[in-house]
């Protein structure tokens, strides 16, 4: 019986020091059939070199290169281009174990209602490898913060159903957004007990550079401009700059007739 494709998409900014060893990890997975997709975003570094390398000597890399529009157009990118009816996102400066693509896949195939599976994961840099503390999944600590990292596999009938990435969020977080819109009208959401990804800490990595609280209020914001029924619904009001404080400060509001 064949298998299904998995479209691993691959966005890359000035990445290409280390583009070969990400593409690396993922020929190296025990999985297929699958494609890689690296979406060059404008980069200014050797990235369309090293990509149209690996594509010359890789049947199962495709390389599709655009002007600079952000990470988000560039995952969509992806999407749209993407053959498999699986799909792992994958910045080009992370890594994947050889087992994680396999593991994800066993699951979605045989659970439908399943929508989205990630694992353990790692922070690494040059000098450091140590374990990513997410909390456990629920709809509830979702409407709070996020324990989805983008790098988790899903149908891509799925993503396109939400309209995918959303390209008017600039401000960070972005794979939060994505995870709110996919799983907030239901779905069930898996983590893999193995450790199969890899997060490279990086001195220009967008989670740092988006981590202040001018980000932190626009993505507030946005967020609960685009999915108040949400957060109604889990937080009973909206999201708080203190997240964490958000449901009880709601309720205390909505006690006083002041929400």
């Amino acid at each position: 019986m064949s298998k299904d494709l998995v479209s691993v998409i691959v966005p890359c900014f000035n990445q290409g020091r280390y583009l070969e060893e990400t593409v690396q990890s993922v020929l190296a997975s025990t999985y297929r059939p699958l494609e890689i997709i690296v979406i060059n975003d404008g980069s200014t570094d050797d990235s369309l070199s090293v990509a149209k390398v690996l594509e010359e000597r890789t049947p199962e890399v495709r390389v599709i290169d655009q002007a600079n529009a952000g990470v988000t157009k560039a995952r969509n990118t992806g999407l749209k281009a993407a053959q498999g009816t699986y799909i792992l996102p994958l910045d080009a400066d992370d890594l994947i174990s050889p087992n994680y693509i396999q593991g994800g896949l066993t699951l979605l195939s045989q659970h439908p209602e399943v929508k989205v599976v990630y694992c353990q994961a790692e922070k690494f840099n040059e000098s450091m490898r140590k374990p990513w503390k997410l909390k456990p999944f629920s709809l509830s600590q979702l409407a709070k913060d996020n324990m989805i990292f983008v790098s988790a596999l899903y149908r891509k009938s799925d993503a396109l159903e939400v309209g995918g990435y959303s390209e008017d969020m600039h401000m960070g977080r972005e794979d939060w957004e994505f995870w709110i819109k996919m799983l907030k009208n239901g779905g069930e959401v898996i983590r893999l007990s193995e450790i199969g990804f890899f997060y490279r800490l990086t001195p220009t990595s967008k989670r740092k550079k988006t981590g202040g609280a001018t980000f932190k209020r626009a993505r507030i914001n946005y967020l609960n401009a685009k999915h108040m029924d949400f957060f109604e619904r889990e937080l009973n009001g909206p999201l708080r700059m203190q997240r964490t404080w958000s449901k009880p400060y709601n309720t205390l509001l909505k006690l006083f007739g002041k929400l």
